[in-house]
């Protein structure tokens, strides 16, 4: 071959990988906002959205209060590129169904939610991931329907019976959930807007989106959730069956409302060796406050555990 036409071939060559790497750069600059495909289950006649990214095992993750899908984004950023990473509304929230009514938000129907959505993308299982009251959510799924749930995450929701031992002995968790008290006494409680939850996000871009998708919830059905199922008084301790997955968790210890005291003993309400991760300095939002180090520490452990492509 000519060395002018080796040269040519070379170029063309190198033009074409730069394009190929160009274009992989600016796929992981592009938001997951822009970047998800939307899917809806079907739970009993209540469809719940959900948004999906990557290839791969599956990864469920589920959000709390006030929240929706795209509290996950720096995660789904990173896990997609070898999971599938399924990021729920719960329902109430955002595209998701709102139907009336408090029974409507009884545990059993949120759990239900998430085995629907790992219905409907094909799967039998799944590594779920939950905060706050997707925590909850998480943990009571586990223990109720193991066969869904490969391994478990959650992000600042103590085990149940660790939250109900504080808020039973300890002054201070019971100070610190007087919120809780106060939304199962109210509606939706005086001020309450989507603008006013949204202010709690920095990002001028990410802060109207969440304005959006507040905007669109219900937040009498927020306020259903700790109406049904947040506990009350005398707190007594309930036996729940054991959690047999492996099970992750992390907490921000700057958490106003949840406090660590109550991850106390979690080791012996699960079957599996517990990995416990404290994050100083991380408030409530976790995922958020901290979001490289939780998304690290979950890629480690999903691959420690032998979830991996």
């Amino acid at each position: 071959m000519h060395r002018s036409s080796r040269l040519a071939i070379t170029l063309i060559a190198l033009l074409v990988s730069l394009g190929v790497l160009g274009a992989l750069a600016l796929a992981r600059d592009v938001d997951v906002y822009d970047r998800v495909r939307d899917g809806y289950a079907d739970s009993d006649g209540v469809r719940i959205h959900y948004a999906t990214l990557g290839h791969g095992p599956l990864v469920v993750m589920i959000h709390g209060f006030p929240d929706f899908w795209y509290t996950w984004r720096d995660q789904m950023a990173a896990l997609s590129r070898h999971y599938q990473v399924v990021a729920m509304d719960q329902r109430g929230y955002n595209l998701s169904d709102r139907p009336v009514g408090v029974e409507q938000y009884d545990m059993v129907l949120l759990v239900n939610d998430v085995a629907a959505v790992i219905r409907a993308v094909g799967r039998e299982r799944a590594v779920v991931v939950g905060h706050d009251w997707g925590g909850a959510v998480a943990w009571i799924l586990a223990m109720l329907h193991p066969e869904l749930v490969e391994r478990l995450v959650i992000l600042n929701l103590p085990h149940p019976r660790g939250l109900l031992r504080e808020l039973r002995e300890n002054p201070q968790q019971l100070a610190n959930s007087a919120y809780a008290r106060a939304f199962q006494d109210s509606d939706v409680p005086f001020g309450a807007t989507a603008e006013g939850f949204a202010a709690l996000q920095t990002d001028p871009v990410v802060r109207a989106r969440y304005v959006e998708a507040l905007g669109r919830s219900d937040l009498g059905a927020m306020i259903a959730y700790y109406k049904r199922n947040y506990p009350r008084a005398p707190y007594a301790d309930v036996e729940l069956p054991i959690v047999q997955p492996p099970v992750l968790v992390i907490h921000g210890l700057d958490d106003p409302f949840l406090l660590a005291a109550a991850l106390d003993r979690t080791w012996e309400w699960v079957a599996q060796p517990l990995t416990l991760v404290t994050i100083p300095g991380a408030g409530h939002f976790v995922q958020q406050d901290a979001s490289a180090l939780v998304t690290k520490t979950i890629k480690r452990w999903l691959v420690g555990e032998g979830v991996r492509r």
